[in-house]
């Protein structure tokens, strides 16, 4: 039986087959053929062939075909506060059925995880033409800015996954000195699986209550978690943390938008985590100006604490503790070396005008509109983080964890003009929530 459940295979180009029918089958709106929310599932859709083209090892093409794909895809994020007739449209499927599906993709993508298909990296299938191992996979060599800790413990999974392979190879290595090797890799792989399987769930559970507390309707909710485990990106992209925790923490913030102190701990987490996320800040800054913004700064501000703490406990050094905070806090930012994926194609001073770039973005949106809906908390927090990746140095394109789950979320919301600071967050800190109308 277990080897009947483990040797369990299907190619993700039949996959990418499957999923897009189905997505268009599910949630595309018949009736109204030329309608934005058509137009959106067409985009999501369209990111699959980047991803297979870099599972297949044509990396160049497919960064090329995602970088593309995430440009038109910004304008369409800009514009969706104009937008502002959105009637609440459910999917074509029953809510049963609807359930009945989530749950089977998210027991189809635990097992991905347990049965070493999301972390294993051998085989000649999925290496690239050099020999090497895909960039779906590869966690890029040199890191920063971030939380450097994290990335350690990500590189030394990579690392022990391969040194797995080399104790197992036919090389004249004995029995004790290959147990010494295997012990430790065990434990990361179980250590992976489990928190990759947590930050699964939590960017789930997180989309089903959004949907229950901020759109008043659980079957929509139910309907983005299941888009987002329908995208090919998903299945792919199971195990790396590197994608999946700073995205958790970026929906369990915009859950919790109605509680500023505790958005701002999971925003904060996000941002020292990836870095990246920290050009959120102003956006969700003028979202609260009218009520929370320094309950939200506070925070962020404790996050940053207790990540400053965790570096004391764990740096070697007064030297090493440094560098951790400096790079915590952004260092590296303009670095050209360990350029991996699209940047290793095309020139990394390009980066130096997209970063600013994405600096004045990050400005105008936190200053326009002046008062700030939940929509736009939503698509603004969408296109920062896709124009964000696309700024890294490390496998820009490929890291849509960061921002699928708000974007499919902007994508089935309805209007949400009353969902502004001043109406949806309370006056103190522990106050009850103030009732809302239905959307």
């Amino acid at each position: 039986m277990i080897d009947f459940v483990s040797d369990y295979r299907m190619d993700p180009t039949t996959w990418l087959y499957v999923a897009s029918l189905m997505t268009i089958g599910i949630y595309f709106r018949f009736h109204r053929f030329f309608s934005i929310r058509n137009f959106d599932l067409i985009g999501l859709i369209c990111f699959a062939p980047g991803l297979l083209l870099i599972l297949h090892g044509l990396e160049s093409q497919g960064f090329v075909w995602l970088v593309a794909v995430a440009v038109l895809f910004l304008p369409r994020l800009l514009i969706d506060p104009a937008f502002s007739r959105r009637p609440l449209t459910e999917p074509n499927l029953a809510p049963g059925g609807m359930a009945f599906m989530a749950t089977a993709l998210m027991f189809f993508l635990t097992a991905n995880v347990l049965t070493d298909r999301a972390v294993d990296v051998s085989g000649p299938s999925l290496a690239s033409h050099s020999g090497e191992v895909a960039a779906i996979w590869r966690v890029p060599e040199f890191r920063g800015p971030g939380f450097m800790p994290f990335y350690r413990a990500i590189s030394l999974t990579a690392d022990s996954l391969t040194a797995d392979r080399e104790a197992g190879s036919p090389s004249p290595v004995n029995d004790e000195a290959a147990g010494k090797v295997r012990a430790p890799s065990l434990i990361l792989r179980a250590g992976i699986k489990a928190v990759a399987l947590v930050c699964q769930f939590a960017i789930v559970i997180g989309m089903l209550l959004f949907g229950l507390r901020h759109f008043d309707n659980l079957q929509t909710g139910l309907a983005a978690a299941s888009l987002y485990l329908l995208l090919p990106y998903t299945s792919l992209m199971t195990a790396r943390l590197d994608h999946l925790v700073p995205a958790a923490f970026v929906v369990w913030a915009l859950a919790s938008y109605r509680r500023p102190v505790i958005a701002g701990l999971f925003l904060g987490a996000a941002a020292e985590i990836a870095f990246y996320p920290l050009f959120l800040v102003p956006l969700w800054i003028g979202f609260y100006w009218r009520r929370g913004a320094i309950r939200f700064g506070i925070g962020v501000v404790m996050t940053l604490v207790i990540l400053a703490i965790i570096l004391v406990c764990l740096a070697a050094d007064v030297t090493q503790f440094r560098l951790d905070l400096a790079a915590m806090f952004g260092k590296g930012l303009f670095r050209s070396e360990g350029a991996d994926g699209f940047w290793e194609v095309y020139p990394v001073a390009l980066r130096i005008p997209l970063i600013a770039a994405l600096g004045v973005l990050a400005g105008s949106l936190a200053l326009w509109p002046s008062e700030k809906n939940l929509g736009n908390l939503l698509s603004g927090t969408a296109a920062l983080l896709l124009f964000s990746q696309l700024c890294s140095i490390h496998q820009a394109g490929l890291y849509m964890a960061w921002y699928a789950p708000p974007l499919i979320l902007m994508i089935f919301r309805p209007s949400l003009e009353d969902r502004t600071a001043l109406r949806a967050v309370p006056p103190r800190p522990f106050a009850a929530l103030p009732r809302l109308r239905e959307p």
